[in-house]
């Protein structure tokens, strides 16, 4: 299978930019997925945001661009994460993304080529958080803004492709609740939450029961 053939199978499966819903009325993945006792208090306060899923066409494979945040940000400190933040008024998410993603890795947009969007995914923080798909060209450099990013690195996509990567953990809250997530470690860097339910979501618009399988 040559690249340009896995690029077209992937963006097949992807919400096309031109259908995007900006009511943010779309269905949506969640937080709450594996916690179905909890609810949002309002929905209508949501936020909308986006985050780039950049797939780096390497050589040797499809890589999945990510970071770790800045231990000096007030929230989320030191959690992987994809380069993404809160939508400006007016703003696109992949304007969004692509923006967030030039500010936190230096990551020139030229270098990007947008593919599709995934479903809302609804944090427990109250963010609308829109997955943008793009397929980035490996002569791409990255610089971490160190305001917001400790650390750039990729992770194999084959590797968080593949469901029995996807482990079930939990924590439980100080106020003694529990709080089930997905969870993909890789090496030393633990993928969870809201990004490893990200891409659980992407594996499984990519293995959709109603799908082909993915060609080898």
């Amino acid at each position: 299978m040559t690249p340009q053939q896995r690029r077209d199978w992937i963006t097949s499966r992807l919400d096309p930019i031109e259908h995007y819903n900006p009511s943010l009325a779309d269905p949506v993945r969640s937080d709450f997925d594996l916690n179905p006792g909890l609810t949002f208090d309002n929905p209508h306060a949501l936020r909308p945001a986006a985050v780039l899923v950049g797939l780096v066409e390497r050589e040797d494979g499809l890589t999945v661009l990510l970071t770790r945040r800045s231990d000096t940000m007030r929230s989320h400190t030191g959690q992987i994460a994809f380069p993404g933040g809160r939508c400006d008024p007016g703003e696109t998410p992949w304007v969004t993304a692509l923006r967030e993603a030039q500010e936190e890795v230096g990551l020139d947009p030229r270098f990007v080529t947008l593919s599709g969007l995934l479903h809302g995914y609804q944090t427990v923080t109250g963010f609308h958080v829109t997955p943008v798909i793009g397929f980035i060209d490996p002569a791409a450099e990255f610089v971490a803004s160190p305001a917001e990013v400790a650390d750039v690195f990729e992770t194999p996509f084959d590797f968080l492709m593949d469901p029995t990567n996807h482990e079930r953990q939990h924590r439980v809250t100080p106020s003694g609740e529990r709080r089930n997530f997905y969870a993909m470690p890789w090496n030393d860097r633990f993928i969870w939450g809201a990004t490893a339910g990200m891409l659980r979501a992407l594996y499984e618009r990519l293995h959709d029961e109603c799908t082909d399988q993915i060609p080898g």
